[in-house]
């Protein structure tokens, strides 16, 4: 886990979902394996060559945005892939309920900070996808608000609700708005740093880099320790 600026008076937590709030590598590759192989369907090759493809044009976005990773959101769309097919194959092709489970060290987790801050959502998945996940690890709760009139806010962004890929600003202001949080108290958490910390600094909020959901679990400590919570 690496911390950055860790606003004082913190309102709203905004995670990434996959490979943070939880960590399977084989439902994470799936992710990016199953979208491939309908992408080469498509035009015709190997799965083989087409991923050599997609890993090339990585390295070369890499090598020309000094050193950055580029989201395979962004990558497919480079491929001839609009964002609003992506969603769909997306919501096709991703299975949370078949590899994820229930996780009650998480849920005791986020019930502690849900108690100091809001919690939010926000992801390269389509919103059904992260509703389903949340479901999935028993979590989807707590990134509920309920109003007045009885109605249900989930605090979920997703590629489908700004039509745009992480690193992007549009996700992450509209997720602090969502959670009725300025910029400035907001602190996001995800485990890739071009993608899910850099541009958020930017804009002012905190960040923390985790290595999965085992640093997840430490984030109520460290609130406490840093004279936070």
């Amino acid at each position: 886990m690496k911390v950055y600026n860790l606003p004082v008076k913190c309102a709203a937590i905004l995670f990434d979902i996959d490979s943070t709030l939880y960590t399977n590598p084989e439902y994470a590759r799936s992710q990016i394996d199953l979208p491939i192989k309908r992408l080469a369907r498509l035009r015709g090759i190997s799965f083989d060559r087409m991923n050599d493809e997609i890993n090339q044009y990585r390295d070369n976005w890499a090598k020309t945005h000094n050193g950055q990773a580029i989201s395979y959101g962004n990558i497919f769309k480079a491929f001839g892939v609009s964002i609003a097919e992506s969603v769909k194959w997306r919501e096709e092709l991703c299975q949370p309920e078949q590899y994820l489970s229930k996780d009650t060290r998480l849920r005791s987790a986020l019930e502690q900070l849900n108690k100091a801050f809001v919690l939010g959502v926000v992801t390269n998945n389509p919103v059904s996808i992260a509703e389903r996940t949340l479901c999935a690890l028993g979590v989807e709760d707590l990134f509920h608000t309920r109003t007045l009139v009885r109605r249900t806010v989930v605090r979920i962004i997703g590629l489908d609700t700004c039509g745009v890929s992480k690193p992007h600003k549009e996700p992450f202001m509209r997720a602090a708005v969502l959670c009725g949080a300025v910029p400035e108290a907001c602190v996001s958490v995800g485990d890739r740093y071009d993608i899910d910390i850099a541009l958020p600094l930017e804009l002012g909020m905190g960040g923390i880099l985790v290595d999965g959901v085992e640093d997840v679990y430490k984030l109520p400590e460290l609130f406490v320790k840093e004279g936070i919570i």
